[in-house]
Formats: structure tokens, sequence, C-alpha cells
């Protein structure tokens, strides 16, 4: 594993100025290319194609050749029970035992199952685009972090090397500037490896999802369930852990008139309220600032083609202003990336140390 952190650094470098093309609805997507020389360029379709998810991972085109990877697709019916088949099997318009891809619509790009001539959604725990890349994610990180600890257990008392010599630095960062600042210098450890977890895993998704291509370019920290996932971790652990002071405080808010308190316990419900905003803070933020970085580049994207039917002239010199700003994009998006890692980090510390601080 020597150099490899350096291989890894210049990979990143390297793909962060292709424009980003993010997961879609590949079907969707397909459809849209087929029939680009018959209908008008739709900005809105897409670049919410391409930051949506996907039962089946696109690799590349060419001309009319499509290279998909098809994903399992899990399915539970009320008629016919669990059903297990790859997404290959819905082609174009065609249903498969029943199922197809919803093409407008509450539904639209989601398996569903017509039941008496209306579309119902099956119990859907598919392998999606997104599901993929996580477990990818979590593969290279579970890789990595073996991998370290292995080092040091084989190393003890040499200076880090390789691997160690990329990853320590941010492992001590968070526990340095994050975890005993906002924690506390004795109760840090118990969070440390779930605030170096959810750091990591934020980081490399964000990372990752800057790949235009196989194995990234999913837009995982932009899918809004996904966030909503990592903010519960970070609430059910914040709500487990507070203490009777921290109760106390929500429910007594000391220093407040007592007017606000009765008869109508006003600042009570403020404090409850400010229970659960914090985690949806937390996704909101992460989900909006990564979905952003993706539709704007997408964005300049559609600049290119919204001119070229005009004018291919006009199209072609949108073209350099349009690469031009997405290189911009995707070098701010690469510092985006680490701040909203560090930001999600930082804020389930503070709500950790807040939950855990002794009363005064």
């Amino acid at each position: 594993m020597k150099n490899i952190h350096r291989f890894l650094l210049i990979f990143f470098l390297v793909v962060s100025v292709t424009p980003v093309f993010a997961s879609g609805d590949e079907h969707t997507e397909h459809a849209s290319q087929e029939t680009h020389s018959k209908e008008k360029f739709d900005p809105g379709s897409f670049i919410m194609g391409h930051i949506g998810d996907s039962y089946e991972w696109h690799v590349f085109s060419y001309g009319d050749f499509h290279a998909t990877l098809p994903l399992p697709v899990i399915v539970y019916s009320q008629n016919s029970g669990f059903n297990i088949f790859l997404s290959n099997n819905f082609h174009g318009d065609s249903a498969y035992k029943g199922f197809s891809i919803a093409k407008e619509g509450e539904y639209r790009g989601k398996v569903v199952e017509m039941l008496n001539g209306h579309e119902v959604r099956p119990f859907d725990i598919s392998m999606t685009k997104n599901v993929v890349s996580m477990l990818i994610s979590m593969a290279i990180l579970l890789w990595v972090f073996i991998s370290v600890a292995k080092s040091y257990t084989n190393s003890k008392g040499k200076a880090p090397k390789g691997m160690q010599s990329l990853v320590e630095p941010i492992i001590i960062f968070v526990r340095d500037e994050v975890a005993k600042p906002a924690i506390g210098e004795k109760k840090y450890e118990k969070y440390l490896p779930y605030l170096l977890s959810i750091f990591f895993f934020i980081w490399l998704n964000n990372l990752m999802g800057m790949v235009p291509f196989f194995p990234g370019g999913a837009n995982v920290t932009g899918n809004i369930t996904i966030t909503l996932v990592l903010a519960l971790f970070t609430f059910v652990i914040t709500t487990i852990n507070g203490n009777k002071a921290y109760w106390k405080d929500i429910f007594n808010t000391p220093g407040v008139p007592w007017w606000l308190k009765f008869p109508i316990p006003l600042m009570p419900l403020v404090e409850v309220m400010g229970v659960f905003t914090k985690p949806f803070v937390l996704m909101v933020r992460l989900f909006a600032n990564i979905t952003a970085g993706h539709m704007i580049v997408l964005a300049f994207v559609s600049l290119i083609f919204i001119f070229g039917q005009i004018s291919p002239g006009l199209g072609y010199g949108t073209s350099v202003v349009s690469v031009a700003f997405i290189v911009f994009m995707n070098m701010l998006e690469l510092l985006v990336g680490l701040i909203q890692a560090y930001v999600f980090t930082l804020l389930s510390a503070l709500y950790f140390g807040m939950a855990t601080e002794e009363h005064h």
C-alpha cells in the first residue's frame, strides 16, 4: 500500500474536473436520448433524472448503445409474495411478472404493480444504484481501516507510512478539534467511533458522487432518505444518552420568567420542538448542499443543449463558458464535500455534548 494515499489524492483531483453526471432514472434517461432528435430538450427532466435514484447503473453510452449494469429488484406483492429478479427484465414499456417502472404520476421511476386497474407500490427493498454505491463505499472504508489497524499492530512504535499517514491526521483532527471541544475530555471516547464513521462515510460518498463513471456518480448524500437515516442515528444517540440535567433544562428551562412556563408551557414546547428540529436541520443541510451542487453543474450542461437548439454555433460558444464554470464548480465541490462532512460531524458532537453536559 506504499504511496497509495498519493494515488487516491491524484485520482479524486483528476476526476473532479470532469463534468459531473450523477445518478438518475436510467429508463427515463435512455428514453430521452432515443427521442432527443424528435423532442425539445427538457432541462428539468434532464436534471431531475440525473440526481434521482435508479434500478440500474448506466456505465457508458456509444451512439444508440447504452451499457448498463442491471441491479436486483426485490419487491413484495400482496398477490405473489416476494419476487426477486434483475432490472434488465424491464424492456421499454413492458412489464415483468406484473411489475413495471412507472413512467409518470406519483410513482414515476419506481416499481409499481397493476392491481384492479390501478398502479400500486409493492413493498420495495431493491438494490438500487444508491444502495449499491453505499455498499461499495462501506467496503472501501472497511478495507482502509482494517488495513490501517493491521499496520498499527505490525509496526508499533514506528512512524506511520502509506495509508496510515493519510488517515491518522484526519482521525486526530476529528478527535482534537471536534470531539474533545464539543463533548469534553472525559466523555468524548464513547462517541468518537460514531463521529469518525459518519465523517468518513459522508466525505467518501461526497467524493464518489463527483466521479462521473462507475463505480462513482451515485447521488447518495443528495438523497433525502439517506440523510434522514444519518440524522436519525444522531437523534437516537442524543436522546438515549441525555442525562437528567439535559431533560430538566428542556421541560423547566432555568432563567426563564415563570409566565413563559405557566399557565401555557410556551418555553417547554419550544425546547421540545428543538429536540426534533436539530436532526431535521442535519438532514436538510446535507441534502440541500450536495443536491444544489449537482444541480448547478447539470444546469451548465443544460445550457449547452438549450443554446445548441437555437443555433449550433451558439451552442459551441456556450460550451466554452459552461465547461469553464463546470470545472470551477467541481473544484468547489471538493471543498464543499469536505465541509459538509465536517459540519454534520461537528453538529452531532455538539448535540452529544449538550445532552451529556453536567448541570452547573
